[in-house]
């Protein structure tokens, strides 16, 4: 049982239009951000969050972008792990991001 959210790709790009500020962190390589990245968010690769914990707010919504939703949930796992409360996942990614209409 997970404990933390989940959103999807059209939940965020309805409040990104909406304007609503919203915490992005993209764990992906850099290699993977260089063909992309979601207006917003911040580039920090899943091997850097333990040594970057100071830089990720503890009590407020922060969601987690990579390529297809696998590394945003490790991510989201091992937050949660540690006591924070607002990690949600993007379900489906970039893959899922580039995709929508």
């Amino acid at each position: 049982m997970s404990s933390y959210s989940t959103t999807t790709v059209e939940e965020l790009k309805a409040r990104l239009d909406a304007g609503e500020k919203i915490h992005l962190i993209d764990v992906r390589e850099a290699e993977e951000v260089a063909q992309g990245i979601i207006p917003g968010a911040i580039h920090m690769p899943l091997g850097q969050v333990p040594q970057q914990l100071e830089e990720i707010p503890r009590d407020e919504e922060v969601i987690f972008i990579c390529r297809s939703g696998y590394r945003s949930d490790q991510a989201c796992q091992y937050l949660s792990s540690l006591g924070y409360t607002g990690v949600t996942n993007l379900i489906g990614g970039m893959l899922a991001w580039a995709n929508q209409p």
